[in-house]
């Protein structure tokens, strides 16, 4: 990391990125204007802002090289989340539907993050438009989220991320017209998966207008609903399970998908990753279902029903609620606690942990003990199929050695701020594994974030930017060798 860093490119990216959301301002802005609600005004100038802003920044910049060194690509994604973010939360500050900025900073973050927590009260009665801006928010983080994870992080070899490192970014200069290559394909697939979970909903007779929303947040698995108590809201057997079908189409790998629409079908079905997400889903649902049956809170098809939302919903951290778990006894407390932090597949729009640091780790700790067992073998770990590098399970054991330790400094700053220790130990862990509910009475799948205070709102929202962009994206910025010329 030798040379002076030249900004120039990070701002040109987050140029066009604030643009292109400022523009995004418009959609929200026509829901309100056919509703015939006076909160059009609120998008109008938001996007006016955003984009005069935007385009500035562009045309400063412009006819800079396209390249990205290294730390110009960590620096490009930390500003760019952190910019759309605070743009973001303007429409919900000055549409008044909450008090202060910092509830419209949270509020936004919890959106591009797909995390799904939220402070608003009311959401039945909420304006149309911020309801849709919620939504779009969910919507365009989710499809970010799967492009840094397919062309940014595999280049930038944070936390293991570099198994999925496709042939086109070994070099950094190829990142930017690779990654349009790609996000243009994955784009049509998750547009597709919108409008068909939106007919679906529709079908099952879910309001046009929630139909959408709702399609929306359950493709990115973010988890914003239209409804103060989320899908339980509809009561619908059919709503629930077509709405588990798409938390689970979200989170397997994209690429997978636009493999398949190339006629290449077998690497969806012989992905190891896959298969052990799925598995993982079906033990935790069959765990889940037996506590809500035999608890009698939840009795036979039932219990199966709302065991496989809400256990699909907060592994894959989507977050939506059909039913309050909190009440099923401190066992499914406990339970929940657990598999918020699994996460779905890398490449998929879910977060936590992710399935493949699991895989990784167990096979070096399956390498490990056939070699305290054999000491003359030779062992090597392998993920579907091919050989891991060392550096790789170095990466990962570096990963999740870093996450736990994020989390347990998170829950420690919540508890001095006055949270009880369920509260801030859930906060924290739902923020870091961008879940959206937590446990307890205040942030619980009955309750709301917005009691916290602003000192507790900041420090998650910086918790669940931090969850979202893997650690190491953020952290590493704190090192002065990395500003160093």
């Amino acid at each position: 990391m030798n040379g002076a860093l030249d900004f120039r490119p990070v701002v040109l990216v987050s140029g066009i990125l604030i643009a292109t959301l400022g523009v995004a301002m418009l959609l929200p802005m026509i829901v309100d204007l056919a509703a015939g609600n006076e909160d059009w005004s609120v998008f109008f100038a938001s996007s006016l802002l955003t984009m005069l802003v935007g385009f500035s920044l562009f045309a400063a910049t412009r006819g800079t090289p396209k390249g990205l060194s290294t730390r110009q690509a960590l620096l490009m994604t930390v500003v760019s989340w952190v910019a759309l973010v605070t743009f973001g939360a303007l429409p919900i500050f000055w549409s008044g539907v909450v008090p202060t900025y910092t509830d419209a900073f949270f509020e936004s973050m919890s959106g591009l993050t797909t995390t799904g927590a939220t402070v608003i009260h009311g959401l039945d009665n909420a304006p149309p438009g911020i309801l849709f801006w919620r939504g779009l928010l969910q919507w365009m983080g989710g499809l970010g989220i799967i492009v840094m994870a397919i062309a940014v992080l595999p280049m930038l070899q944070i936390g293991g991320m570099q198994l999925f490192r496709a042939e086109a970014f070994d070099t950094a200069e190829k990142i930017l017209p690779r990654a349009t290559q790609i996000s243009s394909s994955i784009t049509l697939v998750f547009i597709g998966f919108t409008v068909t979970c939106c007919i679906l909903f529709l079908i099952a007779g879910m309001p046009i207008d929630d139909a959408v929303i709702h399609a929306m947040t359950t493709v990115a698995t973010g988890g914003f609903s239209t409804k103060d108590l989320s899908i339980g809201h509809f009561n619908s057997a059919a709503i629930d399970w077509i709405t588990i079908v798409f938390m689970i189409l979200g989170c397997i790998p994209f690429v997978l998908y636009v493999q398949m629409l190339q006629g290449r079908v077998r690497p969806f079905f012989v992905d190891s990753q896959v298969r052990v997400f799925l598995a993982t889903l079906l033990i935790a649902t069959i765990i889940a279902w037996l506590m809500a049956h035999y608890g009698e809170y939840h009795l036979g098809l039932d219990g199966l029903r709302f065991a496989a939302f809400n256990t699909v919903s907060i592994m894959t951290g989507t977050g939506y609620a059909s039913t309050d778990y909190g009440i099923w006894g401190p066992h499914a407390t406990s339970f929940f606690f657990v598999i918020m932090f699994i996460g779905g597949c890398a490449g998929s729009t879910s977060c936590g942990i992710k399935i493949f640091r699991f895989q990784v780790l167990f096979e070096a700790i399956r390498q490990h003990i056939n070699q305290v067992m054999y000491p003359h073998g030779i062992f090597r770990p392998k993920f579907n199929g091919r050989p891991i590098d060392y550096r790789v399970i170095a990466s990962v054991m570096s990963f999740m050695f870093l996450y736990v330790l994020s989390f347990g400094v998170i829950a420690f700053v919540l508890i001095l701020t006055g949270l009880d220790t369920t509260t801030a130990l859930s906060g924290a862990g739902s923020a870091i594994s961008n879940v959206g509910p937590g446990l307890g009475s205040i942030i619980g799948p009955a309750g709301n974030y917005g009691p916290l205070s602003d000192e507790a709102k900041w420090i998650l929202s910086a918790g669940m930017l931090l969850g979202r962009l893997e650690l190491f994206t953020i952290l590493v910025l704190f090192l002065p060798r990395f500003w160093r010329t």
